[in-house]
């Protein structure tokens, strides 16, 4: 992570004013925020035999979680490179390694503890073809499947008609449904015209605006409590492991959304990704002291 007054435009150079390294990547995010929200998780996927990779897991089996499905694969770990600026807007650029290398034969390694999850994760930072095969791998075991669609792609049919929950942010969201939403019923549109496609539920995440919920029961725009962001890195992931500890605590959608809004809102207010999750207590202090509009 390094941050800049300003992220640089194209040709631009910049000065930098620190650099620091922590633990990252979208999947491992979810899965240290999951852990330490109080979720009972495993995380399935791959690092390289390096340091970056040995550490990742530390983390994971650190914040309690079960690390038994990350496999060592002949290549570097997956890294990201993160630009911050003053405000909190970061711009990234990942590099695959190890993740790029975790195909269907790594996955069918895993399958028995995949089929054991009561809720699936899912994200687009290993090869496409092996998140559909484990959509369809924890459909077939009647797991409830969440999928964050990031980085942004155009998803088929098939990927859309097997998951539950899909959580994008705006970019995602222009990328999925071939739209730009501006305004708020813009997104809303285009959030139908993806629920429309196949997936149950659409959940699109606004950043300091909370998170736009459209499912059965219509539109809800559930929002954020106001808190002063120093960092936004991390924070849509923090907001998926919330999400998915939520629901599996019995929690309404609706609610699950708000506890999640409250530990992605403390996750700003810090620098890093997986160095900002909040504890549980904190957590559940924001979701209790959060003064939230009324669903609409």
């Amino acid at each position: 992570m390094i941050r800049c007054h300003q992220l640089p435009l194209p040709g631009q150079t910049v000065h930098g004013q620190s650099i620091t390294w922590g633990g990252g990547g979208k999947g491992a995010n979810q899965a240290f925020a999951a852990a330490q929200l109080g979720g009972d998780v495993a995380m399935i996927g791959a690092v390289g035999g390096d340091a970056y990779g040995s550490e990742a897991r530390a983390a994971l089996a650190n914040a309690g979680c079960d690390v038994g499905g990350v496999r060592t694969i002949g290549a570097t770990s997956g890294q990201a490179i993160v630009l911050v600026q003053d405000d909190g807007t970061n711009s990234i650029v990942v590099i695959e390694g190890a993740n790029g290398l975790f195909d269907r034969r790594e996955l069918l390694g895993e399958a028995d503890r995949l089929s054991r999850a009561a809720i699936v994760l899912l994200q687009l930072e290993i090869p496409f073809e092996t998140v559909v095969e484990a959509a369809a791998l924890a459909r077939r075991a009647g797991s409830h499947l969440i999928l964050d669609p990031a980085p942004a792609a155009v998803l088929p049919e098939r990927l859309l008609q097997s998951v539950d929950i899909v959580t994008p942010n705006q970019t995602e969201l222009a990328a999925m449904s071939g739209r730009q939403p501006g305004d708020r019923p813009a997104i809303a549109e285009a959030a139908r015209a993806l629920r429309a496609r196949g997936t149950d539920t659409v959940i699109v995440k606004l950043g300091a605006e909370g998170c736009l919920l459209v499912d059965s029961d219509g539109e809800r725009h559930l929002a954020a409590p106001v808190v002063d962001a120093v960092d936004t890195t991390g924070a849509g992931d923090i907001f998926n492991g919330a999400l998915a500890v939520a629901l599996s605590e019995g929690r309404e959608i609706a609610e699950a959304c708000r506890f999640a809004i409250a530990a992605a809102a403390i996750s700003v207010t810090r620098r890093g990704a997986q160095a900002a999750t909040p504890t549980r207590a904190e957590a559940d202090t924001m979701f209790r002291n959060a003064s939230t509009h009324p669903d609409r």
